[in-house]
């Protein structure tokens, strides 16, 4: 675990140390270098001595602050054309500092792997960053005049004096009138953004600094499939397969305590059994496989049957490679804690379920958790979009092939309509279905008419690629990435994702479209790839609804929402309370209808922004 930070700024040596010290959750090991108006600093355990990297090269009056996994190492070395004898000992910082002398700005295309970095250039006068295509690493900065401070957290971009503190209303009024946030640069904070995923920057000392964004990933720019290169499903499944255990084995830390997510779905399952397999060939000790599932209750045959599958499905993967199944689902202190995080910071994004698996990981010795995040997206994406495909070209056959036996015809062609019309009309019908969501929000009323929220831009459902590159790049797997780096470091915790390697991602967006979706089966190419390597109540099942998680979860919001509504009325003046409709959200509290799933995000949105 490991971060950076900067500061361009007249007074570099003093505007460091706040921004540094703010980092301090992400290790003791701590180093800082500057050369007049530009600083460096880096933060990072012991474990990650060779991620945590200041290096300098005073001849070319070149410096780089990284925070970064490189996986294409031997390929670098290639390139740079590096003798034998420097290859063992090079670390990423150095491959990083040699990459900007070769390639300047275009660097971040040759990179493989997880990174946030900085480079200092003095005799063109420049700051370079960048951040790794899905944006596992993150990094944040503000500007203005001829200031520029960039660090891994927005805490410590806001400890820099210069930087104002005021909220961004139009961030504020997404916030509380949808639940997640759209695809920008936009923090909480007016004066802090993020760099997105996948893009590089470029600052020029000023006065004023001038900022230049670029994307160095698209991946709209992988090319489709080609039905002259079609081969057979086995060779696809073998396929990835290698890229699934290349991306296990590239992520697993040389030393340390592994610990994996285990959902019994198709992803975790499969990042935990190459996991578990790869450390037991080095001779360390199996992950420690973390399930948000309560602890088992005593006599299995009380449970319903689906409740019974939910629980064997953990089971058998566990069996499968003699691993030990940690549960625990959050209780009411823990909902409460979440509820009264700061929404307008990062780490508070954390799902309650993952807030008790970071304490009980780090309980236990573990430094990092392996996650099949982002295989949703990736590798075992459900063929969204091609209904609409089908339907636009009036491939009926194919389309009525596509439909669950138990789902009815209307509906069916129904969703594929609202999704086809507008991406958020789907959303608005079943609001008013359930009666009228929108009036639910508990956003200001004067706010909410002064203020404009963040726009979403999300495209009609015409296809499964367009659909897939859209899921790529809407924010929600930044977001995400972003809370769970910001929390886990709180317990020394560092997130990796497999499933999210480049490579991966570029394979499934070759993919025909089939090997994710045919005649009503989803996630096939996944499926196949996953028989001969997981238990057939994980590989076979299609489906998932959690009734036992989904149940736990609901049970601790019903006992804790008292608790906060009691918090608030003992309070004269919580923060923020200008953005809320106040006697609405004490009516709701008061009223305690949380076992129904869909009045809650309004009330659970609105408590978190403010940050009682």
């Amino acid at each position: 675990m490991s971060a950076i930070c900067g500061v361009l700024h007249e007074d570099a040596g003093s505007a460091l140390p706040p921004v540094l010290a703010k980092l301090h959750p992400y290790g003791s090991n701590c180093d800082s270098w500057r050369d007049g108006d530009m600083a460096l600093g880096v933060r990072g355990t012991v474990e990650a001595a060779g991620e945590a990297e200041l290096r300098v090269d005073a001849a070319a009056q070149i410096a780089v602050a990284a925070n970064c996994r490189l996986d294409n190492r031997a390929e670098l070395c290639d390139s740079l054309g590096l003798r034998a004898a420097e290859r063992r000992t090079v670390t990423s910082g150095q491959l990083l500092l040699r990459a900007w002398q070769r390639w300047r700005e275009a660097c971040p295309a040759q990179l493989l792997g997880d990174y946030a970095f900085a480079v200092w250039d003095a005799k063109r006068r420049t700051l370079f960053c960048a951040r790794d295509p899905m944006g596992v690493k993150p990094l944040y900065y503000a500007h203005g005049g001829g200031r520029f401070v960039f660090a891994s957290a927005v805490g410590a971009v806001l400890a820099a004096k210069f930087v104002g503190q005021e909220l961004d209303d139009a961030t504020v009024a997404a916030w509380l009138t949808r639940v997640s946030l759209p695809a920008t640069a936009h923090t909480f904070f007016a004066a802090v953004r993020k760099l997105p995923p996948g893009h590089c920057l470029t600052a020029t000392l000023g006065p004023p600094v001038a900022i230049k964004l670029q994307r160095h990933w698209r991946p709209e720019e992988t090319p489709a499939y080609s039905s002259g290169a079609r081969r057979s499903d086995e060779d696809y499944a073998e396929e990835l397969r290698h890229l699934c255990r290349q991306a296990v084995q590239a992520r697993l830390p040389t030393a340390g305590r592994v610990g994996t997510h285990l959902s019994g779905g198709l992803d975790s399952s499969t990042v935990t059994v190459y996991a578990a397999r790869e450390l037991r060939a080095q001779g360390r000790q199996p992950p420690l496989a973390f399930s948000w599932l309560p602890a088992v209750p005593a006599g299995n045959g009380r449970l319903e049957q689906t409740q019974a599958l939910e629980y064997r499905q953990v089971q058998a993967v566990c069996e499968q490679e003699r691993l030990q199944a940690c549960h625990r689902a959050p209780s009411t202190n823990d909902v409460l804690a979440t509820l009264r995080d700061d929404a307008a910071l990062p780490g508070a994004h954390v799902h309650y379920n993952e807030g008790v698996t970071q304490r009980a990981a780090a309980a236990r010795g573990v430094t990092l958790l392996l996650s099949g995040w982002g295989g949703d997206e990736g590798v075992s994406f459900s063929g969204r979009g091609g209904n609409a495909h089908l339907l636009l070209r009036g491939r009926w056959r194919q389309l009525l092939a596509n439909r669950g036996a138990e789902e009815p015809a209307f509906r069916f062609l129904a969703t594929i309509l609202l999704r086809l019309a507008h991406p958020e009309l789907e959303l608005v019908v079943r609001g008013f279905l359930q009666g009228n969501a929108r009036r639910r929000w508990l956003i200001d009323p004067a706010f909410a008419r002064r203020t404009k929220p963040l726009p979403l831009r999300a495209p009609r459902e015409i296809g499964m690629r367009q659909t897939q590159l859209w899921l790529l790049q809407s924010g929600q797997l930044a977001d995400r990435l972003e809370g769970w780096a910001a929390s886990g470091a709180q317990h020394g915790i560092e997130y990796r994702y497999p499933l999210l390697d480049r490579r991966l991602l570029e394979f499934a967006l070759r993919l025909p479209p089939e090997q994710f979706r045919h005649k009503g089966r989803q996630r096939l190419l996944m499926r196949r790839a996953a028989a001969p390597l997981l238990p057939p109540e994980v590989s076979q099942h299609v489906g998932k609804a959690d009734p036992v998680r989904f149940t736990a979860v609901r049970e601790a919001f019903a006992a804790a929402l008292p608790l906060a509504q009691q918090r608030l009325e003992r309070q004269r003046d919580p923060r923020r309370t200008q953005y809320i409709d106040m006697p609405r959200l004490m009516q709701r509290l008061r009223e305690s209808p949380f076992r129904v799933w869909t009045h809650l995000p309004p009330v659970r949105v609105a408590l978190q922004f403010l940050d009682f």
